[in-house]
């Protein structure tokens, strides 16, 4: 691992916390209020939503360069998500478990290859949702039935990752971690870190 340049050093004093209490938990979430104490001395009430899973990202590349992806609608957003297959592994279990059955869940896809190209905080200043993502090379189809949420209604498409990239760029893909996978790709495929011919048909 390279060693941090200087600038990422922190500065000032941490927050302090003090009492809490749960205000709300279900089997993902838990939401708790937190008396805290700010790095500016100053009291301060702050709500933090604690997640139970790590946040997967599984970038399935095809030898021919392209992606496939997953439709579905979003409760939240009330919109419609084209994402690249996601989910959560429960903290304490092999992150690489949770993405490669997300994988054969969302897609009927197995891979050969894994690589771990991406961690992030999503979200740090209300929850501590920890995010990884990961390239998977080698795709082939899954044996027998890879067991669908019941609450998952979903849409598989095979996309050009030139054409990922640019909805991407035009604002047509939204969902976070489809965006960072997708522009950490574009620079491995540009930066030397995929197969050459892979590369070659990726960037076009």
């Amino acid at each position: 691992m390279s060693q941090k340049p200087a600038w990422l050093r922190p500065h000032g004093r941490p927050w302090r916390r003090g009492p809490q209490r749960v205000v709300y938990e279900n089997p993902w979430i838990r939401v708790t209020d937190h008396q805290a104490t700010a790095p500016t001395g100053r009291p301060a009430q702050y709500g933090v939503v604690g997640f139970k899973n790590v946040a997967i990202a599984v970038l399935p590349l095809h030898d021919d360069g392209t992606v496939t992806l997953v439709g579905q609608n979003r409760f939240v957003m009330g919109d419609y998500s084209w994402e690249i297959p996601e989910g959560g592994s429960p903290l304490g279990e092999d992150p690489l478990a949770g993405a490669k059955r997300e994988l054969a869940e969302e897609t009927g896809l197995v891979a050969r290859e894994w690589r771990q190209v991406l961690q992030a905080q999503l979200s740090n200043s209300v929850t501590d949702e920890r995010a990884l993502g990961y390239v998977a090379l080698g795709l082939s189809d899954s044996d027998g039935d890879h067991g669908q949420d019941d609450s998952e209604d979903l849409q598989l498409a095979r996309a050009p990752f030139r054409e990922l990239l640019g909805a991407v760029l035009a604002g047509h893909v939204e969902d976070m971690l489809t965006v960072a996978m997708t522009f950490r790709a574009y620079h491995m495929a540009r930066e030397g870190e995929l197969p050459d011919a892979l590369a070659g048909v990726m960037l076009g």
